[in-house]
């Protein structure tokens, strides 16, 4: 049985579409005007081995904030829906990912509890980048990414997919660093946690004997 999802939110804030498979094969396909979140969002799809389709825009002439946490609900919303009743799933994952001076931590359960722990130890500067704009030779576009957003997003995703969370920076310098190793050890956990088990493909991976979440839209 296929485990997808297909979920939309707008709002006079953003208009948000995502797609999601849980066994897939780690493409990602964004039509998404951040340019940092779109690197993020591609690094996240990889490593969990998702499929993942998302269109977006948003209101970022107020700021990222409202688009990047309402990305991480709609996403959020689409696990919890591909996931069900969550029967034969190992139901927890984690991992410890390394990048370069980086060390970052991520562990999940997908136990129908929303919570968050995040401890990234960014430094609140945003992250600049630079590219050639077309509209004038030799000239080059700025842009920014907003690394408080970080949380805001983790915290929508694990509200909205009805899990725990606890997402660490055990050491590093680099933002950039940081919010990647976090994108990818989260990814590789949620992946992990995703799976079945072959030995309980019948049961539901709870002595209540049911993960249900109250935010799972049907």
């Amino acid at each position: 049985m296929a485990r997808v999802a297909e979920l939309g939110r707008s709002t006079k804030e953003t208009d948000i579409t995502v797609k999601l498979n849980l066994d897939g094969v780690g493409e990602a396909r964004l039509d998404y005007p951040i340019g940092f979140m779109v690197h993020m969002l591609n690094t996240f799809a990889r490593h969990g081995l998702f499929d993942l389709e998302i269109r977006a825009k948003g209101d970022l002439e107020v700021d990222q904030h409202h688009l990047v946490e309402d990305t991480g609900i709609v996403l959020g919303q689409c696990f919890a829906k591909a996931l069900g009743d969550k029967r034969g799933i190992r139901r927890t994952g984690s991992c410890l990912f390394p990048m370069d001076e980086t060390l970052a931590r991520a562990a999940v359960d997908i136990s129908g509890r929303a919570f968050l722990v995040f401890d990234a130890e960014l430094s609140g500067i945003p992250l600049v980048s630079a590219s050639a704009d077309s509209s004038a030779a030799g000239s080059f576009s700025v842009s920014s990414f907003q690394t408080d957003t970080v949380e805001d997003f983790w915290h929508g995703f694990s509200n909205a997919a009805g899990l725990t969370l606890h997402l660490d920076i055990l050491r590093g310098r680099s933002d950039h660093h940081k919010i990647e190793a976090l994108f990818k050890a989260a990814a590789r956990a949620l992946r992990a946690a995703c799976e079945y088990d072959n030995r309980s493909l019948d049961l539901i991976p709870s002595t209540k004997g049911s993960l249900g979440f109250p935010g799972v839209l049907a």
